[in-house]
């Protein structure tokens, strides 16, 4: 068998080699790429794309996975020998149903898809982005006809994204969260509110990339290993190599919290990139366990750390220092409460935390509606705004504010916005076990020494990759699988204190 597992070892690396090239071209695509190199690129990729495709659903991979699937039951079910043959096993079975050409097309559609929306945005104006979106709603619907056994379409794109879950498991969750958390929110909104007009200022572009530097130095970001750039959505790409994670950062002049919270949170992505072990990158398992896994370091980087009183505590003289004019006279307390304002927003990316989570669950119920057939894209920006009032109370005004402010569905990622949600539900999981087993992990926070944490977050979850089903793994961890519980008791302390 070992002869076997080393075929299969070689076969799953030719595979990392081309997905990891791919992952270079799209992250230059979205950062350094003249928009004259678009079409070229979508051949790129395409041609990219195809090849993996052919290796991950070729007879000599399935015949291997067939052979050494009795032997992955007879060993260490936790080993990476058993891991790699199971998942990789798993996700061959899936390929195998998704033609070469569609992967091929689809490819091309979303990458000239990407660089409309960036023209769209800019302009706002949803007419120039409509004709491509609708290409991508018919392939992701056309997409969920190549797995007629799953209990719905919609399954089909998020086990993708969240393997193991399906839309009835979301929905259960989300049916629990959502009465319980717009209660607090009205809660919320019955107290005398935050004023934080201090934020919306002029704050230098470069001292505002630097702040956000200097802190996730701090954290832990390794510079030998990944790069900050600016680009016009903010995003992490995890994909090119475990000794390569790369993330961007879009700087807002007249806002400090877009670019500063954006940077945390993009840097929780890289950190869980740079902690798999090395050993699983050419097993194919040097990513994260799904999104909602990443989602919850992402939001755990920059909404129980970077938002809690502890670290301002130690960063707050510092930005001071960079910003005397705007903060010099705003003290500790009120700038606390000002970035931890809660206030409808019609940004996502903007969101408090309180609110963040209807902005997901809007995005869902549109997504849902569009697999089914139950919306078309043409009626997507009135659709929007009519959930909008109904969700926040809020009506966009234009297009970038509404139904174009968001990356995803130009890359064709529908079934990756509830992850989001999932994340901060899993934050709140790990958070609450990480203060049991770091008992003076605040008074560290306060000390600006953050290294147990993340010691902590490399032992528990991060080495693994993607060797365990996301459930499973924070079952593991926690002792539970995805529960609000944590999360609400979160939101209800923490905003309780703020807002009396």
């Amino acid at each position: 068998m070992e002869e076997k597992l080393n075929q299969l070892k070689t076969l799953v690396a030719e595979i990392v080699d081309l997905n990891g090239a791919a992952s270079l071209l799209a992250w230059d695509q979205q950062t350094y790429m003249p928009p004259g190199g678009a079409e070229a690129r979508s051949n790129q990729l395409a041609y990219l794309g195809k090849l993996a495709q052919e290796r991950a659903i070729s007879p000599a991979l399935g015949k291997l996975l067939e052979e050494l699937l009795p032997y992955a039951d007879h060993i260490d079910p936790d080993s990476d020998e058993a891991c790699l043959i199971k998942v990789s096993y798993k996700w061959y079975k899936k390929a195998t149903c998704v033609p070469v050409e569609w992967v091929v097309e689809f490819t091309k559609v979303t990458t000239m898809a990407n660089q409309t929306w960036v023209e769209a945005r800019q302009k706002s104006d949803f007419s120039i982005f409509r004709p491509h979106l609708e290409k991508i709603v018919e392939l992701r619907r056309q997409y969920a006809t190549f797995f007629p056994n799953v209990d719905h379409p919609y399954d089909a794109l998020l086990d993708d994204f969240e393997p193991g879950m399906k839309i009835a498991d979301v929905k259960v969750i989300f049916d629990t969260l959502r009465p319980r958390q717009v209660e607090i929110f009205k809660a919320i909104r019955e107290k005398p509110q935050v004023d934080a007009p201090f934020l919306h200022q002029a704050f230098e572009d470069q001292k505002q990339f630097a702040f956000g530097k200097e802190v996730i130095s701090k954290f832990g970001y390794d510079w030998q290993r990944g790069r900050q750039d600016q680009s016009v959505h903010p995003f992490t790409t995890v994909g090119i190599s475990v000794n390569d994670v790369r993330f961007t950062t879009r700087i807002t002049p007249n806002f400090l919290n877009p670019s500063l919270f954006g940077t945390l949170h993009e840097c929780g992505h890289a950190l869980y990139g740079l902690g798999h072990r090395p050993e699983l990158e050419r097993l194919g398992l040097a990513v994260g366990a799904s999104y909602a896994t990443h989602e919850s370091q992402s939001r755990l980087w920059e909404n129980l750390v970077g938002r809690s009183l502890p670290f301002w505590q130690y960063f707050y003289p510092r930005l001071q220092d960079l910003f005397p004019t705007q903060l010099g006279n705003v003290s500790l307390d009120a700038f606390y409460k000002g970035i931890n304002k809660v206030e409808p927003s019609l940004i996502r990316v903007e969101a408090d935390e309180a609110t963040y989570n209807l902005h997901i669950m809007l995005r869902l119920e549109i997504e849902l509606g569009l697999i089914e057939e139950k919306i078309e894209v043409k009626d997507l920006p009135e659709i929007w705004n009519m959930a909008m009032e109904e969700y926040l109370g809020l009506t966009p005004t234009n297009d970038a504010q509404g139904v174009l402010q968001d990356i995803h569905w130009s890359g064709g990622s529908f079934g990756y916005f509830s992850t989001y949600t999932l994340g901060n539900l899993i934050s709140c999981q790990l958070w609450e076990k990480i203060n049991q087993d770091i008992p003076d992990l605040p008074e560290q926070i306060r000390m600006g020494k953050f290294d147990t944490l993340l010691a902590w977050l490399v032992e528990r979850i991060y080495q693994h990759g993607s060797k365990f089903e996301p459930q499973d793994l924070v079952q593991r961890v926690t002792s539970s699988k995805i529960t609000p519980e944590p999360y609400l008791r979160y939101l209800k302390a923490k905003f309780g204190e703020i807002y009396g």
